[in-house]
């Protein structure tokens, strides 16, 4: 019956209600001074519970206490029907609101259980999307407990430390990365950790990588954990050692040709001041001037080496991008050194024929020399414009320094009054010339240009 009561829509339950009452009325009326019937009016006030509020219930438990009343066969008196009818009505009131609280009370559990699986299904699916987010991650991704066991491991974790899928979970994590046998256990601590290292990582098979680790811990029931998000860093650092051998190599040839030269310089005029003494006679019998004649062949047999300034790294470059990096390093070396810095470069350039390493060596050459060079003044300006011309692209490295003294020995190497060794305009030209391009020197008033000139791809192949 109580299943019943709950059933229906608000409209009929009342309609129900009416109806119920009425009848119980007239069934009460008729059976008079022979049976009280007022305790049926607690199936009306069962039913009004799911749909009134208490107060509501109170006016309908008043109206079935009135009709109780009116039919029963007691005689009514102040002394005997009060008591009575706050019986009626107390009993007819706590039976309403007690299916009220009831019907309440299901309600809410039923919001609650309907909450609880909105949060179950949300969960799920932040879960989903996390495991999946994990799984195809490129970088390697784990978790420890507070000993360094593995508990979680994603696939590229299992490919950077050749292993067979599903076998790190379990196994200490500081037998691949000793760097982190601290990490996890700060038990006696509430100190945590988000950082970032680089460390040496150890493969299953042995192999030593360099491994760059982001990681951070955090407090569970069950003690600390750890996650690791390590990415392999190592064919990044053979990339960038044997760039740098090749910018050694590179610049280490054109040092040597320029040294060769020189020395071809000074072989000659040996070898004409030698010439003259051997004609004149005078030293033809001296066993040292012919031991110096000697080492004069020798010394010019090593001038004589092959050492072109070539580079085997020339490609098609996007310029733009290359200035982008420029700007990127210059910028900040400008505003710490008070010069207004000029960028005048248009949103798209023709890609050109360069070494695109040694083309940023040479922007940065001229970018820092044009810094030195303005050191001492107030009015402080540097200006870095591109435009392209016919069949190559020009570079403009503008300040106001007040020029160069002698522009004819800008290009020279090992110049006294230069910086370091003197070598950095003339292994810029060099780096310029070996790609087809060139950078030359413009006067301007009260300042200095540099050009830097790069041919575009389509008459550099022409060339070729």
């Amino acid at each position: 019956m109580l299943s019943s009561v709950f059933q229906g829509s608000k409209k009929s339950v009342l309609v129900s209600t009416s109806v119920l009452i009425v009848v119980i009325a007239l069934i009460d009326w008729r059976a008079i001074n022979e049976l009280p019937l007022g305790f049926l009016y607690l199936l009306p006030m069962l039913m009004v519970g799911r749909i009134l509020n208490p107060r509501q219930i109170a006016l309908v438990a008043a109206l079935c206490t009135f009709l109780t009343e009116i039919f029963d066969e007691f005689v009514w008196s102040f002394r005997t029907g009060i008591p009575r009818d706050i019986l009626y009505f107390s009993g007819f009131f706590c039976a309403g609101l007690f299916v009220c609280e009831i019907n309440r009370s299901r309600r809410t559990a039923i919001e609650h259980l309907h909450e609880i699986e909105r949060q179950r299904d949300a969960r799920r699916d932040a879960e989903d999307q996390l495991k999946v987010l994990v799984e195809s991650s490129p970088a390697a991704i784990v978790t420890t407990d507070s000993t360094g066991c593995v508990v979680m491991a994603n696939e590229a974790a299992h490919r950077m430390l050749a292993l067979q899928p599903g076998v790190l979970p379990g196994q200490l994590i500081h037998r691949y990365f000793p760097s982190l046998v601290n990490v996890s256990r700060q038990e006696a601590t509430p100190r945590l950790f988000r950082t970032m290292m680089q460390s040496r990582g150890q493969r299953a098979d042995g192999e030593v990588f360099l491994a760059e680790i982001c990681f951070s811990t955090y407090r569970t029931n069950g003690g600390t954990r750890l996650a690791a998000m390590i990415l392999d860093t190592s064919e990044e650092l053979r990339t960038r050692e044997e760039s740098s051998l090749h910018q050694m190599l590179a610049g280490s040839r054109i040092a040597a040709a320029a040294v060769s030269h020189e020395v071809r310089n000074v072989s000659g005029a040996i070898s004409v001041v030698h010439q003259n003494l051997a004609r004149s006679g005078l030293l033809s019998q001296n066993k040292d001037f012919e031991a110096l004649g000697s080492l004069l062949h020798a010394l010019e047999r090593i001038a004589g080496v092959d050492l072109r300034q070539y580079t085997d790294q020339t490609a098609e470059t996007d310029l733009t991008s290359v200035l982008d990096d420029v700007r990127i390093v210059v910028a900040p070396a400008l505003r710490e050194a008070g010069i207004e810095g000029r960028w005048e470069i248009p949103s798209e350039l023709p890609v050109v024929w360069a070494d695109q390493q040694n083309l940023m060596q040479v922007f940065l050459n001229l970018a820092s020399n044009s810094i030195r060079a303005l050191t001492d003044r107030d009015d402080k300006k540097l200006s870095i414009a591109a435009r392209v011309s016919d069949q190559c692209v020009l570079i403009e490295f503008t300040d106001n320094a007040g020029g160069v003294a002698y522009p004819d020995q800008l290009f020279r190497p090992f110049q006294r009054e230069a910086q370091i060794t003197g070598l950095g305009l003339f292994l810029s030209r060099a780096f310029m010339r070996a790609c087809r391009g060139e950078l030359r020197y413009r006067p301007i008033p009260g300042g200095a240009c540099f050009i830097v000139e790069m041919p575009i791809v389509e008459q550099s192949k022409g060339l070729a």
